[in-house]
């Protein structure tokens, strides 16, 4: 705790064999300009020596390590913030660097007197190597002017919230392996729980390094939302995008369809690309030309990815619970209070 400030800071972060990156992590969290009062790291597991790296920042940082062989990212997180004694918790993940004013950023709305909110949603940015990593992170990830404040669900990467709330009972779901993180936001909307957005309050990442990372990373993050039952009309859309509209335009080879199906795809394809031009100065200029190129691409992998994995998730979920079950009543979870059933206001 700095100063006179009340308020407790915790951060709780959940690693598997990230024995290359953790010291990247821990460094930016020496480098905070409000140092957190508590950091709670849980391992799930580590074969590569991510524990032992963990143990030589113990001196430097308020740092408790769990050990939990096994864990899921829910899992883990949950263990870390039944662990955190702090009013206040900030999560973020490992591979990640966080900027030196994150915390006090994120934090800084909790010290108001008026009308604090009980969700910080933080921010991200993309820290990319390569061409390829430029243009997937323009493909991927939104810039802060694409976010609409009031619909935002911030990512587990960059967000703080009052640990209240998970006194109250609201915890990732421990079901869930992918997506975990949009249902806890979830959960956290439909308590009632204020959100305020804080753009400034951003951690660097980098993005996938190869096309069967990016693969990987939507295929399984398709399968959350089937397991999870979320964005079924978005994921219909892209069926028929492509399982119906684009053979179609293929098979009658009408100049006016095709060109309409032409202006579509740019359609389609104009945020990424303004997204590269917007930041156009941050990178070497040679870079643009082809980063463009690579766009349509990686568009393309990507939904084929999410075509190929929400129907598992679904399989899933069907097995386990019934396609009527979802994030919202599925049988054997937690977290599903409203406002009105946590109580007291956090």
């Amino acid at each position: 705790m700095t100063g006179t400030d009340p308020l407790r800071i915790g951060l709780v972060i959940t690693v598997l064999d990230e024995a290359s990156s953790i010291d990247s992590l821990l460094e930016s969290i020496v480098a905070q300009t409000l140092p957190p009062d508590e950091v709670v790291v849980v391992d799930g597991g580590s074969v590569d020596g991510t524990v032992a790296r963990l143990r030589c920042w113990e001196g430097r940082l308020p740092l408790t390590v769990v050990t939990l062989p096994g864990a899921s990212i829910s899992t883990g997180r949950n263990r870390a913030l039944a662990a955190v004694r702090a009013d206040i918790v900030a999560v973020t993940d490992a591979g990640v660097r966080l900027d030196p004013a994150w915390l006090a950023e994120l934090t800084e709305p909790f010290r108001r007197r008026a009308n604090p909110p009980d969700v910080a949603a933080g921010f991200f940015r993309a820290d990319p190597r390569t061409v390829f990593e430029l243009a997937l992170a323009a493909t991927t990830l939104p810039n802060e002017q694409d976010i609409r404040e009031e619909r935002f669900l911030p990512s587990s990467r960059s967000v703080a919230f009052r640990r209240s709330l998970f006194e109250a009972g609201l915890r990732y779901p421990e079901w869930l392996d992918y997506g975990e993180d949009l249902v806890f936001d979830l959960r956290l909307r439909r308590s009632g729980a204020r959100f305020e957005f804080r753009p400034l309050a951003y951690v660097w990442f980098r993005p996938r390094q190869t096309p069967g990372a990016h693969w990987s990373q939507y295929y399984r993050y398709a399968r959350g939302d089937g397991k999870a039952g979320l964005f079924g009309r978005r994921h219909l859309l892209r069926y028929l995008t492509y399982g119906v509209l684009v053979p179609a335009v293929l098979l009658r080879r009408d100049r006016p369809i095709i060109v309409a199906a032409g202006v579509g795809a740019l359609l389609y394809l104009r945020q990424p690309w303004a997204r590269l031009w917007r930041r156009h100065h941050e990178f070497d200029s040679r870079q643009l030309v082809p980063a463009a190129a690579l766009v349509p691409g990686l568009r393309l992998l990507g939904d084929v990815a999410k075509m190929a994995g929400y129907p598992f998730g679904l399989v899933w979920r069907a097995r386990r619970y019934g396609l009527r079950r979802n994030w919202r009543t599925v049988p054997e979870d937690a977290g599903l209070l409203r406002r009105d059933e946590v109580g007291q206001k956090p």
